[in-house]
């Protein structure tokens, strides 16, 4: 049923903060250099690579020695400029390690509503892509508020990569987060639940099913954020997998064609 997962050429990966950032707060080094390295290994079979990534806030947090989300806007933007700058360190230090350049592309809502400055990015990303270089894209969170804890129509990180795969005509979004999957129920909570293998729409009761949308303490976003991204993949007739990102080599498996999460693609497809 996922052979098809190993003949798509272009790629969005979206990385969450759960896997970017310990529980305690520390940055998972492990993490990052894995993602590093599996990427580059697809960009050098020949796949297109786009990276979105979160962890700007928990980066932040965590070099500002902070153990508490900040409450305002203000100190919200100062933490996550401090964290951007050091998240593009890790990465840029862990991608060199196998050879690779990468480039930090910071969008907010306007470059996607004005047409302009769309085909702008669009052109930027492509050019990128021609270049062999891979993309990481994160919302300018220190001059938006669109997921700083306001719900505007921008949303957060989750929404954006499916935006960018819109964008970018992707055949793929590969979402990983801190849980396995898409389950009927809190698989911390109710050890009965079910773990979906593939969703063809979203539906009010599959909405239902997500829970509360609350993300953790270092970042935004939660399941109701990936159904709503998924929506939009699955609108644009594209596929999308929601996986554990703990560890970033699960891609492979994906890639594979393996059973691993939960893949949303059109019924007619399935």
């Amino acid at each position: 049923m996922r052979k098809f997962l190993g003949d798509v050429d272009r790629i969005v990966v979206k990385i969450g903060t759960t896997s970017l950032i310990h529980p305690n707060g520390k940055i998972n080094f492990s993490g990052i250099d894995q993602l590093a390295f599996v990427l580059t290994d697809l960009n050098n079979k020949g796949k297109e690579i786009i990276l979105v990534s979160s962890g700007a806030i928990g980066v932040g947090m965590e070099k500002l020695r902070m153990t508490e989300r900040p409450a305002t806007i203000p100190e919200q933007q100062a933490v996550a400029a401090v964290g951007q700058s050091e998240l593009m360190h890790f990465y840029n230090q862990r991608f060199l390690a196998y050879n690779q350049q990468t480039a930090q592309v910071l969008m907010t809502r306007d470059i996607v509503d004005y047409p302009e400055s769309r085909k702008n990015a669009i052109n930027t990303l492509e050019q990128l892509l021609m270049m062999d270089i891979i993309p990481i894209i994160n919302e300018n969170d220190a001059v938006a508020v669109d997921e700083l804890d306001h719900l505007t129509k921008f949303g957060d990180n989750d929404e954006l990569s499916a935006i960018v795969c819109q964008m970018l005509n992707a055949d793929l979004l590969i979402m990983l987060s801190d849980i396995d999957g898409f389950y009927s129920d809190n698989p911390s909570k109710n050890k009965d639940a079910i773990l979906y293998s593939t969703i063809s729409e979203i539906t009010q009761d599959i909405m239902a099913q997500a829970g509360e949308s609350a993300g953790s303490k270092f970042g935004t976003g939660g399941m109701i954020s990936k159904l709503k991204a998924a929506r939009r993949v699955l609108d644009a007739q594209g596929a999308m997998v929601l996986a554990n990102g703990k560890p970033p080599r699960i891609i492979f498996d994906i890639l594979d064609g393996k059973e691993v999460g939960t893949l949303f693609r059109g019924k007619e497809y399935v």
